[in-house]
C-alpha cells in the first residue's frame, strides 16, 4: 500500500499519539505549558477595499494592554492532519523558488467565491482577479484587475435583487484599479514579502508568530489558523519559512484532515481544516501528489450557525499562479 492510500486510510477523528510518528514528536520538541483557553468571543476583522472588491483581507484585533499570554501548547490534532501539513512541508522545495527583488511586484492570479450581502439579501460572489503587489510596502501600492463571475445563490436561500448589479458586470472585461484603498494592520499580520522573508525558519519561532497578540479566550487556535491562511492566500513566502509555516500549522489544537477536498477552479485534493465558530469547516487544500498549496474552501458542518445546509460550500478560491514583473499595469 502506498503513503498516499495509508494517508486516505487514517480516520480524521482519531487523535495523535506521540509514539505513532517522529513526525509529530519533533513537532512537539520545545513547546511550553500554558494554560487552557477559555471562551472568548470573535476578534474583530476589517477589510482592505479597492476595485471592483476588496483586495486583501486583513484581521485587526483589539489588544490588551497586558502581555499577550504564550502560544498554547499542542492538544488535540490528528494524525492525517500532521501527515498532511508535514508533507506539504517536506515538499516546498520540490518547484523552483522565485525571488523578487526590491521594486519588483508579485503577481497572483486566482479564482473566487465568497458571501456577500447583508439584510437586503445574501448571495455568493464570484471573481477571477489578477493582482500585482510590491515586493516591499502596503497593498496600497498595489494593483488589481478582477473578471466578475455570474453569482450564486447562497444554499439554502434565493438570489436576491442585490445581486444583479454584479449579474450586470458579468462578461465585461475589468480596468485594473488600486488594490487597496488603506492598509492598517499591525505589523505582525503583514503578508508582504519583504515582510515574510524575515520570518522564522523554526517551527516553534513561526508558531510564535501565528499567536502574536492573540487574546487567550478560548478561539486562540482558530485565529491562528487564519492567520495560517492570510500567509498563503495573495502572499508568498520563501521555502524555509513556508516550511515553518506548514509544520507550526500542525501544531494548531482542533486541526483536522479532509480527505476529499475541490478549490474555486475544480481542482480536487486533499485539506488540513479546522472548523470556525461560524460553523463552517475552514479547509486549506493541497495537490495529492506534489502537496503544492491549491486554495481554500468553507464547507457548512453547522446548519444554524452557518444559515445553510451542512455540506454546502460558502467560500472557497484558487491560486492559480504566482509570477515576478517589473511593474503593474498603468491605470487610467
Amino acid at each position: 500500500m502506498d503513503e498516499l492510500a495509508q494517508l486516505n486510510n487514517f480516520r480524521s477523528e482519531v487523535p495523535v499519539q506521540e509514539d505513532l510518528r517522529a513526525e509529530a514528536e519533533r513537532l512537539m520538541v520545545g513547546m511550553s505549558a500554558s494554560t487552557r483557553p477559555v471562551i472568548r468571543s470573535l476578534g474583530l476583522r476589517a477589510a482592505l477595499a479597492g476595485g471592483l472588491a476588496a483586495a486583501v483581507a486583513a484581521a485587526v484585533f483589539i489588544v490588551q494592554n497586558q502581555p499577550a499570554p504564550a502560544p498554547p501548547p499542542p492538544q488535540i490534532r490528528t494524525v492525517a492532519a500532521v501527515e498532511v501539513l508535514s508533507r506539504a512541508a517536506e515538499h516546498v522545495s520540490d518547484r523552483p523558488e522565485l525571488h523578487p527583488r526590491p521594486g519588483q511586484f508579485l503577481v497572483y492570479e486566482s479564482q473566487s467565491m465568497d458571501t456577500s450581502g447583508g439584510d437586503a439579501g445574501i448571495w455568493l460572489s464570484r471573481s477571477k482577479r489578477t493582482i500585482w503587489l510590491p515586493v516591499e510596502g502596503s497593498a496600497v501600492k498595489g494593483v488589481l484587475q478582477e473578471e466578475i463571475l455570474a453569482p450564486l445563490p447562497y444554499p439554502g436561500h434565493p438570489l436576491p435583487p442585490a445581486a444583479r448589479a454584479e449579474q450586470a458586470l458579468v462578461g465585461k472585461p475589468g480596468r485594473p484599479g488600486r488594490a487597496a484603498d488603506f492598509d492598517d494592520r499591525a505589523e505582525f499580520l503583514r503578508n508582504d514579502y519583504a515582510y515574510v522573508s524575515k520570518l522564522p525558519t523554526d517551527t516553534e519561532g513561526m508558531r510564535k508568530h501565528l499567536y502574536t497578540q492573540v487574546p487567550n479566550d478560548g478561539l486562540q487556535d482558530y485565529e491562528a489558523w487564519n492567520r495560517v491562511g492570510g500567509l498563503l492566500q495573495e502572499s508568498y513566502l520563501p521555502a524555509a519559512q513556508r516550511a515553518a509555516l506548514f509544520r507550526a500549522a500542525a501544531t494548531i489544537p482542533g486541526v483536522v484532515s479532509v480527505k476529499e477536498a475541490q478549490d474555486a477552479a475544480g481542482r480536487k485534493g486533499i485539506a488540513a481544516a479546522m472548523v470556525s465558530p461560524n460553523g463552517v469547516r475552514e479547509e486549506y487544500i493541497f495537490d495529492r501528489k506534489t502537496y503544492d498549496y491549491l486554495g481554500r474552501r468553507g464547507v457548512v458542518v453547522d446548519a444554524k450557525l452557518a444559515n445553510a445546509p451542512v455540506g454546502s460550500v460558502v467560500s472557497s478560491s484558487a491560486q492559480l499562479k504566482v509570477s515576478v514583473a517589473d511593474s503593474p499595469p498603468i491605470l487610467e
